[in-house]
């Protein structure tokens, strides 16, 4: 029942055929990364590393590189994790069919952690420099823990029940590190450990942390979990692992999970920053040096047959996008008790999981007739936009249920196709101007500052959707190659931002006043000004990640008739998106091309990828 090493869910994936084993020396920096990214795309099998150069650990990649290989690395517990989410939507459940929720209770008990007095991670120590230096992009800042599982308490209130377990990058090594005593600890807003730092504020004193790399399968998971406050993620873990979190504890540390493969121990000083990044993330771009906390290092303990589990991110899909589906699955019915009357909520990982969430909600309150125009459901979105992670939205769509019953969150194509038929820009669009957004994300005016659209669209179909280019188009001077996205939405290439001007970009505000009301193109209701329209419309995935990864709604958004009615901002005709690059935007993730030759070379005759890629 369940890992309870990551040593046995190694040994069991390579039993059934789902991991291999690469023996050549591979080099850590950018190589082992670049494999795993591949492997990825072609849905291959775990990889483990038993020779990364400079490293005496082993290090396995890939590990949740599926969503089926997700699933059965939880295959026994999947049942018991859902009945208890059904018993707390449903309590009435249990009386329906009892036979399924027999073994609820016994599930529940493995929420309580178990102190031990000893354990295998306490056998070794080691040094942060002796840990694999994993290099995934080539101007990252230095190497990086890329499934770091960061542990720390309330200063108020110590233990486990007021404890936080999050999911917040690590650099080992590069910048103005004091190399073996310092790494830096980037972790964003809405995060657990915020709480946290916020009381070692206050309290004018460090506060401890453990990072905890490896360990049972459950552990990595349960610290990317969006658990409702007062759960501890190391309870959520033991039930999703089938036993009990076994917690030892060193003298003067906090508690560390008996059966991890690494813990680094040290402590924040909530006054100290230093330079962390850049770092290639998973928006596709990299994220660039800024401040963040660090950890004094003070010990860094490892079991005898410690593994390295390690990932990369970048432009998705990647491997944490099985993360996302995984969590969906396990969390996704209790959306409408956490949001009422909100039905279901999507975050579209293509396009870099936070700029873009499409919601289905219901106008529940307006039984006497049929609305015209959003009214509880503007009040649903804002609940979304309160919650967790999803405040760090920029664009959230969202439709009325009674509209369409059988409408698909899940079918992007069909969700726009929707909500384009239906939407009113001269009321429809409704603004959070100032506001935050996620840090990795540099479409706005500053770190961690940008903008949010609601776009709420009810009722009738209001208008039929072109699906080809008129052949009278006209567009102004600087505009071309129009292309089409999907029904309704038309690309074309605008003049080169050389100077951005937000909400007053010269060639956006002509484009507005030079093509009328009445012109054709406004058929189209949505226009996506962009830098290559051929790439855009190649594929949909090219078109989310430009169009909502390189605009920030307040700045970005222009109309054709647009007007300001008492502070509501609208168009009579189509809506513009400028998802041009512009100069404050962060790089883009390039793989380098010669590394990615010694990618190919391993998949030739007798190369451990041969087949696999």
């Amino acid at each position: 029942m369940g890992y309870r090493t990551l040593q046995q869910a190694v040994r069991d994936l390579e039993r059934t055929g789902q991991l291999i084993r690469i023996n050549q020396p591979i080099e850590p920096n950018l190589l082992a990364g670049a494999i795993q990214r591949r492997v990825y795309q072609h849905q291959g099998p775990a990889l483990l590393f038993t020779n990364l150069t400079g490293s005496r650990f082993p290090a396995v990649a890939n590990l949740f590189g599926s969503l089926g290989r997700t699933r059965y690395l939880f295959r026994d517990t999947l049942r018991q994790v859902e009945a208890l989410v059904k018993l707390k939507l449903d309590p009435k459940s249990l009386l329906k069919t009892p036979s399924v929720f027999l073994s609820a209770p016994v599930a529940a008990l493995h929420l309580i952690p178990k102190k031990v007095k000893s354990a295998p991670i306490l056998r070794y120590q080691t040094s942060i420099s002796d840990l694999p230096q994993i290099k995934s992009w080539p101007d990252d800042g230095g190497t990086f823990i890329t499934l770091p599982q960061v542990y720390s308490e309330s200063g108020r209130k110590p233990g486990i029940r007021s404890s936080n377990l999050g999911m917040y990058r690590v650099q080992l090594s590069g910048n103005d590190y004091h190399q073996n005593h310092e790494i830096g600890l980037h972790y964003q807003l809405h995060r657990g450990i915020g709480v946290h730092h916020h009381e070692a504020l206050e309290l004018r004193q460090p506060f401890r942390v453990n990072i905890f790399v490896g360990g049972p399968p459950c552990l990595t998971v349960a610290a990317v979990m969006p658990l409702p406050e007062g759960m501890p993620e190391v309870s959520f873990a033991g039930l999703l692992g089938a036993h009990r979190i076994r917690m030892v504890q060193s003298s003067g540390f906090l508690p560390m999970p008996a059966e991890a493969d690494f813990v680094i121990c040290g402590t924040v000083d909530p006054q100290q920053q230093k330079p962390e990044g850049p770092f290639g993330d998973h928006l596709g771009y990299y994220s660039l040096m800024h401040d963040f906390p660090l950890v004094k290092v003070e010990r860094v303990y490892h079991r005898p047959d410690a593994i390295w589990p390690f990932t990369t991110v970048g432009r998705p899909p990647q491997e944490d996008t099985s993360f996302g589906e995984f969590i969906h699955e396990l969390t996704g019915a209790l959306i409408p008790e956490v949001l009422p009357g909100v039905k279901a909520v999507h975050a579209v990982d293509a396009a870099g999981v936070h700029p873009l969430l499409l919601a289905i909600g219901s106008e529940r309150y307006t039984p006497y007739s049929k609305p015209d125009r959003p009214q509880e459901l503007l009040t649903q979105a804002n609940a979304i936009l309160g919650q967790g992670q999803l405040s760090l939205a920029k664009y959230l769509l969202i439709a009325n249920e009674s509209d369409n019953p059988q409408l698909d969150i899940n079918n992007i194509p069909e969700m726009f196709q929707h909500l384009l038929e239906r939407v009113n820009w001269q009321q429809d669009l409704h603004f959070q101007t100032a506001t935050t957004i996620d840090t990795l994300d540099y479409s706005g005016h500053g770190l961690n500052q940008g903008s949010k659209v609601v776009i709420a669209a009810v009722g009738e179909k209001r208008r039929d959707l072109p699906t080809g280019i008129p052949e009278n188009l006209a567009l102004p001077r600087g505009f071309k190659k129009p292309a089409i996205a999907l029904p309704g939405i038309l690309l074309i290439e605008g003049p080169e931002c050389n100077e951005y001007r937000p909400g007053e970009d010269l060639n956006l505000l002509r484009f507005g006043k030079k093509i009328g009301v009445d012109d054709p193109i406004n058929n189209f209701p949505l226009i996506v000004i962009v830098d290559d329209s051929e790439f855009c419309a190649a594929t949909l995935n090219n078109w989310l990640w430009v169009c909502f990864t390189r605009s920030n709604p307040a700045a970005d958004i222009y109309g054709i008739g647009s007007f300001l009615k008492a502070k509501h901002w609208g168009c009579s005709g189509a809506l513009l998106i400028d998802a041009r690059s512009k100069s404050h935007h962060a790089p883009a993730l390039i793989d380098d091309p010669e590394i990615e030759k010694q990618v190919d070379q391993l998949a030739t005759h007798g190369g451990p990828l041969q087949g696999i890629i």
